[in-house]
């Protein structure tokens, strides 16, 4: 049951980026391509949550996997902080 709702969370993160990249590549607002690189590292977080619970359990990846999710966030605040036009 946790690998359903695991996937259901990497599948959630990926439309997001799908769709943010999507509106950006049409509009080119700068908040959809911050929004979009921070879903694309969510998206790498829950996939690396599924290879760590499932696939390798004996090891514990639970700092390998937390980089994408920082490196999105943080993405996310440079662009809602210091890239305002």
């Amino acid at each position: 049951m946790m690998l359903i709702v695991y996937i259901l969370c990497a599948l959630s993160s990926l439309i997001c980026w799908v769709l943010l990249r999507r509106g950006y590549t049409q509009s080119r607002a700068r908040l959809l391509y911050w929004s979009s690189l921070c879903f694309a590292g969510l998206f790498l977080n829950n996939l690396l949550l599924i290879v760590d619970t499932q696939f390798l359990p004996q090891v514990d990846l639970a700092l390998v996997r937390m980089l994408p999710a920082l490196l999105g966030v943080g993405a996310l605040v440079y662009g809602l902080v210091w890239d305002t036009e």
